[in-house]
């Protein structure tokens, strides 16, 4: 492989020749040999903009001259725009600061600022440090990338994901709302409810899901830029993290600004931790809704059968016909493993050890992790699954005859004890309510039918 020489603070390294990145990140790649997974797109993505947003900053206080601010803006923005992943090769379990991926992106945009002003890569006429990292420490750095990162993919995909569920949820909740059905508790038949109240629950538990992510968003929009190595902004201009901020925020359309508390911005990642935790609670609310749908599309004949999910591939590799809920399965992995990724940032966040968070990029990779697989998951289910739900009305209207538990509307006419000894006396003859309360004659048979008509039994819509 050809090679070019580039040197750091501790020397000179070898660097493959086509290489935008230095001697700093070839070390890193020696390095870190743990996973071959980077940091990702979205973090990547997120260090452009801030990097960006930093040189327009420092051209505008008047220290760093123009036409190096312009070629280091050009860098910065090619950088978030994705056209330089290539060149991005750090594993993201590093330094639990994040430094050797924040020198990866200085270095990147400097070598081709370089190329943009007709100079030579490698030869430092603009400088990693100096110049693009310029009132900068990959200790305020990379935790406001994270939270950039975090942030505008909850924004971006997570919540119109979610929404979009939410919306085909309710549809289907009016679609089913003249469906009586028998509900379940304790995985045993209870009384009836209306099978589009059933879904406007999983509706609701949506909705929820999505309030919960907005209200830690909150504490996502404030950034550790500005507060340097410690949180006391050291070789940067008091400006600087305001103005960064009010940047990014244009650039993304977030209201981003300037943690008030630089020490625990970067001493802590509770923004983070809270915005996990939200993410779980998606995640189990998701899991709920498609195991029960899962379920209750049980069979086709031998099962629950109450709703017909759409088929999207052959289940079986060895019985002919079998087809499989694939989807709802899917997403209840991609759950589960949301859940997991919470665990590893509750602990990325206890090691806020000091003045500085050094399991930054751990949480990083997880949360955007959730995002991600919580965005595309919902997608997945609300297109290949939901809007193509039927439920199944003649099997449904059948199973509810057969229920014992409609003998509950008895109990405050005849008594809890009588209504007791008719529904076990319908277990073990085989036989419905109605045919063995009418058979001991205990109430009229039009004032019977009046209070076990199922559909009398439901209550409200919601």
């Amino acid at each position: 492989m050809t090679t070019r020489r580039e040197k750091d603070s501790m020397g000179e390294m070898e660097v493959p020749a086509g290489a935008l990145y230095g001697a700093q990140t070839a070390r890193a790649v020696g390095n870190f040999t743990v996973s071959g997974e980077g940091i990702g797109r979205a973090v990547i993505g997120a260090l452009g903009l801030v990097k960006a947003a930093a040189a327009e900053v420092n051209r505008d206080l008047g220290l760093l001259d123009a036409e190096t601010a312009a070629a280091v803006v050009r860098a910065s923005r090619e950088v978030a725009e994705g056209t330089l992943d290539e060149h991005f090769p750090v594993d993201v379990f590093q330094t639990g600061s994040g430094t050797s991926s924040n020198m990866n992106a200085n270095e990147v945009i400097a070598n081709r600022a370089i190329q943009l002003m007709g100079g030579e890569v490698g030869s430092r006429a603009v400088h990693p440090n100096d110049h693009v990292n310029r009132g900068q420490s990959s200790n305020d750095v990379f935790p406001t990338a994270l939270h950039v990162a975090a942030r505008v993919q909850v924004e971006k995909e997570l919540l119109p994901a979610l929404r979009r569920m939410h919306d085909c949820l309710r549809e289907k909740a009016r679609e089913f709302a003249p469906i009586v059905k028998t509900g379940r508790t304790h995985l045993q038949d209870a009384t009836p409810m209306r099978l589009g109240q059933e879904f406007s629950g999983f509706a609701s538990q949506v909705e929820h899901a999505a309030d919960h992510i907005r209200q830690a968003c909150g504490h996502l929009e404030e950034l550790a830029v500005g507060g340097t190595a410690v949180g006391t902004g050291i070789n940067t201009h008091p400006e600087f993290g305001r103005r960064v901020a009010a940047a990014i925020s244009s650039a993304t359309g977030i209201g981003f600004r300037e943690a008030p508390n630089h020490f625990e911005a970067q001493a802590a990642q509770d923004a983070a931790v809270q915005m996990s935790g939200s993410l779980k609670t998606a995640a189990v609310a998701l899991m709920k809704i498609a195991n029960d749908i899962r379920w209750l599309g049980s069979g086709p004949r031998l099962g629950l059968g109450e709703l017909e999910i759409p088929a999207v591939q052959p289940g079986s590799s060895i019985m002919p016909g079998k087809v499989n809920p694939v989807i709802a399965e899917s997403l209840i992995m991609a759950c589960a493993q949301v859940i997991g990724n919470d665990t590893a940032v509750s602990i990325g966040g206890l090691y806020g050890n000091f003045q500085l968070n050094t399991m930054l990029p751990l949480i990083g990779r997880n949360l955007l992790q959730q995002i991600d697989l919580l965005a595309r998951g919902a997608d997945m289910f609300t297109v290949k699954l939901l809007e193509g739900l039927r439920a199944d009305r003649e099997r449904i209207e059948s199973l509810n005859e057969r229920s014992l538990s409609l003998a509950t509307a008895l109990a405050p006419v005849i008594g809890y004890d009588m209504a007791a000894e008719i529904a076990k006396e319908a277990h073990r003859r085989g036989r419905t309510v109605l045919e063995v309360a009418m058979e001991k004659n205990v109430l009229r048979e039009d004032e019977l039918k009046r209070l076990l008509d199922p559909a009398g039994q439901t209550g409200p819509m919601e």
